[in-house]
């Protein structure tokens, strides 16, 4: 997931892929505690998209303010 691509997104659509991404990595720690995870490289891509996400939600909402 490109950040070019997701500033494309509304604040609520991205707002709803950073719970699902939340979930995900919750879920993700859970299955490396249990030693269920078959590719642990997910991890890492699931935190940076989500700090992807995060920091997109950020700007918007820079940048919402700026023009108020």
């Amino acid at each position: 997931m490109k950040a070019s691509e997701l500033r494309d997104l509304t604040l609520d659509e991205l707002r709803q892929k950073e719970s699902d991404l939340s979930a995900e990595l919750f879920n993700l720690r859970f299955q490396i505690a249990t030693n269920q995870l078959e590719n642990p490289m997910r991890l890492p891509l699931a935190k940076k998209n989500l700090a992807r996400v995060k920091t997109v939600i950020a700007q918007k909402e820079r940048s919402a303010e700026r023009t108020e």
